[in-house]
């Protein structure tokens, strides 16, 4: 098979695998533990596994959809010019709590893998756990990560926050739309704010503008921490 047929093959896949997972998603009334980035991703992992296509090679094939991607997180910037109304007064307190849930984030990830006994390459695709995808990519690579395994990692996260946040909120009586979707931004990224999204436009909007925030804000100080770090050793 030649490489533009392999090329044209993954990504006509990837698409097919999406939309399965999406009307799984659909007729199972949007339960999150079947979101279609997790079924999509494992019937593609199968599909891959099958052919015996390492992610490298997919990744290499399919950056169409990281271009798509970094579009997609961009567009997120309609819903909040629609709700900038609910947003500018709170942009204090909301880039406090970004830079203090980012960091939190990571941080509490990072020890508890060190603890485990974690390896080296692991707490690399861990450190950018919290970003979108797009954004954890690309620190991934500055960082040397494997790039196959931060995308695991952050789908994984999106999912588990998404699926643990309605639990988190009725346990503490988190009920502000805006609050709520802070948590979500920070903690779930894109599955989180497509979830809020789904819930209330304030909530999407507060998900969104924490997600881009936690994003930007990662993507300063995170590589340059590490690096520092490395050198340090």
């Amino acid at each position: 098979m030649t490489e533009r047929a392999t090329g044209l093959l993954l990504i006509g896949a990837t698409l097919l695998a999406y939309q399965l997972g999406l009307l799984l998603y659909r007729r199972a009334a949007r339960r999150v533990w079947l979101h279609p980035l997790l079924t999509g991703t494992l019937l593609m992992a199968l599909l891959l596994t099958a052919l015996n296509i390492s992610f490298a090679e997919y990744r290499q094939h399919t950056l169409l959809f990281d271009q798509l991607l970094g579009l997609a997180t961009v567009a997120l910037a309609l819903p909040l010019h629609r709700e900038f109304h609910h947003l500018k007064a709170f942009i204090g307190p909301v880039t406090v709590t970004v830079i203090f849930g980012g960091l939190v984030a990571c941080a509490t990830a990072l020890g508890l893998a060190a603890l485990a006994g974690g390896s080296h390459e692991l707490l690399l695709a861990l450190a950018p756990k919290s970003v979108t995808t797009p954004i954890a990519l690309s620190i991934a690579e500055q960082l040397n990560a494997n790039t196959g395994l931060t995308t695991g990692v952050v789908i994984f996260t999106g999912i588990l926050g998404a699926l643990m946040a309605p639990l988190a909120f009725r346990v503490t009586g988190l009920q502000d739309p805006r609050s709520q979707g802070l948590v979500l931004g920070i903690n779930a990224h894109g599955v989180g704010t497509a979830r809020a999204f789904e819930t209330n436009p304030i909530t999407g909007a507060f998900a969104s503008l924490a997600m881009g925030l936690t994003g930007a804000f990662t993507a300063l100080w995170l590589p340059a921490t590490v690096q520092a770090l490395t050198r340090g050793f």
